[in-house]
């Protein structure tokens, strides 16, 4: 059997799935945002039509699944797996959405990590012959978040501008076995890494080191070089976990300033939206990456990127026990071209 690992955390994919059809849904305040023009739909109010927050955000999956699917004329029959995830306890948003499908499910919990998590198991569901055809999906809600990891929205509490803004909005990924790309020819899985910060509302500061490390570990194991890649693109680490990033990996020899973004930046404004730091969330790096990168590479005007995102797993018991915040960064590299050293 043909060896697909080329270190301990990296994999190179023998037969890459294509990613065949994308789709992403945004609310009001991201709809607002730079990237307004690459998202499939716009919800008019973050309840959505929906009773609760915690509805509406399954709703977002719901609908981001079918857009995805109607644009290349399948059915929830053709899919064999759902992996996705979401920041609410016990996945709520994403195992409501996967009860109104037929489709077996994988529920996942990275934190905002979610969407590179997603990719990198469907990914190898199919390189592995498991299945055929996947959707990998992600989904966060301010407001479901806000509520359960700092203070209820009528406390009107006053955010540190170290914090960062969740996005509402769910993204999607439909891979397939076969297709023209772009392709996801290489997954370099992360590691727990903690430094010890327990401030909740510096969330860059915590997820940059497993950034570094993961990033680190991919251009170790699998022999490309930052200059091979159009975009390294972080998930949600904003313009202070960006900054700490660019640091940490020049320390490690590596130089990612001129191609390095971040979802939490490129979604909003930060000036005029008040996003402080910029946005996170599993949604910034599904609905980024889903919309505007996808886009991007369909088009191609650009034709390799790493996509990083990243996650911190901790829980609101956990932060009020005093744990510190463990993170985790996964990197996805996905590409138009099959080149001979993919």
């Amino acid at each position: 059997m043909a060896i697909k690992k080329l270190g301990k955390q990296t994999i190179k994919f023998l037969d890459p799935p294509s990613i065949i059809s994308t789709a992403s849904i945004v609310g009001p305040k991201e709809g607002e945002g730079p990237l307004k023009d690459y998202f499939d739909k716009i919800i008019q109010d973050d309840l959505n039509g929906m009773s609760t927050w915690e509805q509406s955000e399954s709703k977002l999956q719901t609908d981001t699944i079918k857009e995805a699917l109607n644009k290349i004329n399948l059915k929830e029959d053709d899919i064999e797996y759902i992996f996705g995830g979401d920041l609410l306890n016990q996945i709520i948003a994403t195992g409501f959405a996967a009860r109104n499908t037929n489709i077996p499910f994988f529920g996942l919990y990275g934190a905002c990590s979610v969407m590179s998590e997603s990719l990198s198991l469907g990914a190898m569901a199919i390189d592995g012959g498991f299945a055929d055809k996947v959707i990998c999906i992600a989904s966060s809600h301010f407001s479901t978040a806000e509520r359960q990891f700092r203070f209820p929205l009528e406390l009107g509490n006053q955010r540190p501008l170290t914090s960062q803004w969740t996005v509402t909005g769910a993204g999607v990924s439909v891979l397939s076995s076969n297709g023209n790309g772009p392709y996801i020819t290489h997954v370099t899985t992360g590691r727990i890494v903690d430094k010890g910060i327990i401030d909740a509302n510096n969330m860059g500061a915590a997820m940059a080191p497993a950034a570094t490390d993961t990033i680190t570990a991919h251009f170790k194991e699998s022999g490309f070089s930052p200059s091979d890649y159009d975009y390294i693109i972080t998930g949600d680490l904003a313009t202070i976990g960006s900054e700490i990033l660019i640091d940490m990996c020049k320390k490690e020899g590596l130089n990612i300033s001129g191609n390095h973004t971040d979802c939490g930046i490129l979604i909003f404004d930060n000036e005029k939206q008040d996003t402080h730091s910029g946005g996170s969330g599993c949604a910034c790096s599904g609905v980024v990456f889903n919309g505007y990168m996808y886009d991007l590479l369909k088009q191609k005007k650009i034709n390799r990127i790493l996509l990083v995102a990243t996650g911190a797993m901790h829980s609101p018991t956990s932060a009020n026990q005093g744990e510190s915040i463990p993170c985790i960064a996964h990197a996805v590299t996905i590409s138009n071209s099959l080149d001979k050293e993919e």
